[in-house]
């Protein structure tokens, strides 16, 4: 089950996984827009820079990553260290990638930032006792 609250205070808190600064800081700027606390984690040559804990209620993944490891493997990164939020993958494909369904809840297609809002406020509602739904 998603976390309902982020860690600093009544704001879901998104975590956000791309190897583009660019698209880090805008989808960052889209989640602050609908009320929610982003906290980025860069996927570089290096691997993906997770933080070391935080209480998130939904991840959101880009597929197409280039740094050192896949989406899958970002993936599983992701669930070792935070077992319990869904993750959204985002792509300019048309649907779920096979090989990352295993692992995500939701797809959908980078551009779509209202779709992308409206599937965590999905997602939000849908965890135990949450009254994130409303944000």
């Amino acid at each position: 089950m998603p976390h309902p609250q982020a860690a600093t205070g009544d704001k879901p808190s998104i975590l956000i996984v791309d190897d583009d600064p660019d698209h880090l800081r805008i989808y960052g700027w889209i989640m602050k827009a609908a009320g929610f606390e982003p906290v980025a984690a860069q996927v570089t040559i290096d691997g993906i820079s997770l933080p070391a804990e935080g209480a998130f209620s939904v991840v959101v993944l880009d597929y197409r990553l280039t740094g050192s490891i896949s989406a899958v493997e970002a993936a599983q990164q992701i669930r070792r260290r935070f077992p319990e939020p869904p993750i959204i993958v985002l792509s300019d494909l048309f649907g779920m990638p096979a090989d990352i369904a295993t692992y995500a809840r939701c797809f959908v297609r980078k551009g779509e930032p209202e779709k992308l809002i409206q599937t965590i406020r999905m997602l939000l509602a849908e965890a135990p006792g949450s009254a994130a739904a409303g944000v």
